[in-house]
């Protein structure tokens, strides 16, 4: 039982991570912190961003939790855990996949290829406003059609 628990922990803090990143990403990002993400919107010189900042702060976090929780394996251990496996998710899709920081990653995948298209729509502004497309795993129907 306590495995379905832990397992159900992790899947939620995943689901709530793309939730909170796409508020994150519209609303403070998009916002009041354009001045550190508009270095992702803009053409890169190098293979860090100062936008990186946000996704290593993401990883402290979760790291924390993990940290306070790994005697006990409590909740907060499961949730890092949770908040790290979606890193890793960031990363692969965003980082590797969509953005090509590694040249390896090819998709004919429809909804691959539905996110990819969702998060070019998203790059189309190179600021502030407007913008469209602020999720990394969900994004808008109509980038899904053939």
């Amino acid at each position: 039982m306590i495995v379905l628990i832990n397992t159900g922990i992790v899947l939620l803090s995943i689901v709530v991570m793309e939730a909170l990143s796409w508020a994150m990403h519209k609303y403070l990002f998009h916002g009041p912190l354009w001045f550190i993400h508009k270095t992702h919107h803009q053409e890169s010189h190098g293979w860090f961003e100062l936008n990186d900042i946000f996704s290593i702060g993401f990883a402290a976090f979760a790291l924390w939790l993990m940290w306070i929780g790994h005697i006990s394996l409590d909740y907060h251990f499961w949730v890092g855990t949770g908040i790290s496996i979606y890193g890793i998710i960031y990363f692969i899709f965003h980082d590797w996949f969509i953005h090509n920081r590694f040249k390896s990653f090819k998709s004919n995948n429809r909804y691959l290829m539905g996110i990819r298209r969702a998060h070019k729509i998203h790059h189309k502004s190179m600021q502030k406003k407007p913008s469209e497309e602020f999720g990394l795993l969900v994004a808008s129907r109509k980038w899904f059609k053939k």
